[in-house]
């Protein structure tokens, strides 16, 4: 699930000998052997200076930093929200510094000059002009004081049509689900079209055109926002109000069963890569198989997590949570330093651990139980996953997922195993994170047939 692909930081720099650093810096990071570009702006203000970022080959722009220090020459930023910080010397015309998240340490030098883009064979992808007709619209969620900027695809027949709306996975994304230089909502979304569906996909809140703050969302805000999707397609004049699912990829797919259980207008739903084991458990399994360092002995480890998420998840106010986790993983400073990177300090890892384990998203997370919406749901349920997803392991969690449809009585629902798949349901070899963007393919064949025929 929440595995963070890619990236933020932003750089907040001072005037060096007289020189004028507002304006734009970019730079292109390297993740996994994806480059990625990132812009940043930095604005003066009366209270200093103010810097957002945008990460173009992500669809993601405007994305604050929330601190920054700098003591000529050198740069300091921390974006606690991702647990990301930067640390870079400025000289003349450019920023050298390194990019750390959690334990991950990568190069970035950022420069006034504009990278260029790095074309990818992308085959999948449609090339407009499409056979079927495009919409930008805007939704509006009222409750939280939201607006979701999307478009609607419609088939070119007449109507009224059956529709889905597409909820994306964790991190901030536009409404193509953009990610390591693969579109798959994009993707998806022509594929259904061509077959006569209508398709709903937006902007995360905070991302792209949509307002609102992604930062202090939880999976239970982003239900808000699919929900208010759902309500607008079912006023539309052009779609039936009668034939309106969900698809929803990993955390998508957590979210859409707590739509379909709090709207009527939900007729299917489509699980692809969901979770069917309560956050902390998935927390637990993702520190140990995705783990990028060994570790002298597993149980001691499996117990160290174990004991943090007890603390994080626990119902203590934020601030005992804060000092409690940071006294236990001060606890193991001595084998901390023995297996982090070079460069990466104890202290500050540490620190950035604290942070994400404390922020709205992840406190949500680790008390929340998927089981308790799905065993609620009562239409139509098609879950999916690849054989080869290394994030959300599909034996453990398809269980769980029809454990919990069971539990509540639902009886309409076909789970499925698709082999060599990826959690990108992509055709993959081992299902690795670094193989997602070195395969040209977005969406297997295979995983939109199944989708589409289920559907049918």
């Amino acid at each position: 699930m929440r595995v963070i692909a890619l990236l933020a930081l932003a750089i907040l720099p001072s005037s060096l000998a007289g020189q004028e650093i507002t304006g734009e810096w970019h730079g292109v990071l390297d993740v996994q052997g994806t480059q990625l570009r990132l812009a940043f702006h930095i604005e003066q203000t009366d209270s200093g200076y103010v810097t957002t970022m945008d990460s173009p080959d992500q669809g993601a722009s405007g994305i604050p930093i929330a601190v920054t220090k700098y003591t000529a020459p050198d740069l300091r930023l921390e974006l606690p929200n991702i647990s990301a910080v930067y640390v870079g010397t400025v000289a003349g015309l450019s920023i050298s510094g390194t990019w750390t998240q959690g334990i991950t340490t990568l190069p970035l030098v950022l420069t006034r000059e504009r990278a260029a883009a790095v074309r990818r064979n992308r085959p999948q992808e449609p090339v407009r002009p499409y056979p079927y007709h495009e919409q930008a619209v805007v939704i509006r969620n009222a409750q939280d004081d939201v607006t979701l900027a999307g478009t609607l695809t419609l088939p070119a027949n007449a109507g009224p049509h059956p529709a889905v709306v597409l909820i994306s996975g964790s991190g901030a994304q536009n409404r193509d689900e953009e990610l390591f230089g693969h579109r798959p909502f994009l993707v998806l979304a022509d594929h259904l079209t061509r077959l006569g569906i209508a398709v709903l996909r937006y902007d995360d809140r905070g991302t792209g055109q949509s307002t609102g703050s992604f930062a202090t969302a939880t999976s239970r805000d982003f239900a808000a926002d699919a929900a208010s999707a759902v309500a607008y397609l079912a006023s539309h004049p052009e779609i039936d109000r009668y034939r309106i699912g969900l698809i929803g990829h990993s955390e998508g797919a957590l979210v859409a069963p707590m739509v379909a259980t709090r709207s009527s207008d939900v007729a299917f739903i489509v699980l692809l890569a969901g979770i069917g084991l309560p956050g902390r458990e998935v927390s637990l399994l993702q520190s140990r198989d995705l783990r990028p360092f060994p570790v002298p002995d597993e149980a001691v480890y499996d117990r160290f997590t174990r004991t943090s998420i007890d603390i994080a998840s626990s119902s203590a106010d934020l601030a005992t949570k804060r000092a409690e986790l940071t006294r236990h993983y001060e606890s193991i400073a001595p084998v901390l330093e023995s297996v982090l990177p070079d460069g990466v300090m104890v202290d500050e890892f540490i620190a950035q651990q604290v942070a994400d384990m404390t922020r709205p998203w992840h406190q949500f997370f680790l008390t929340y139980d998927p089981g308790t919406d799905l065993e609620k749901v009562t239409v139509p349920v098609l879950s999916l996953n690849g054989s080869n997803d290394v994030q959300v392991p599909a034996a453990l969690h398809q269980d769980g997922i029809r454990r919990a449809l069971e539990r509540g009585g639902n009886v309409t629902f076909l789970i499925g195993e698709l082999p060599g798949l990826n959690h990108m349901f992509q055709e993959s070899e081992t299902g690795a994170m670094n193989e997602y963007a070195m395969i040209e393919q977005t969406f297997s064949p295979v995983a939109l047939n199944a989708i589409s025929n289920w559907m049918a």
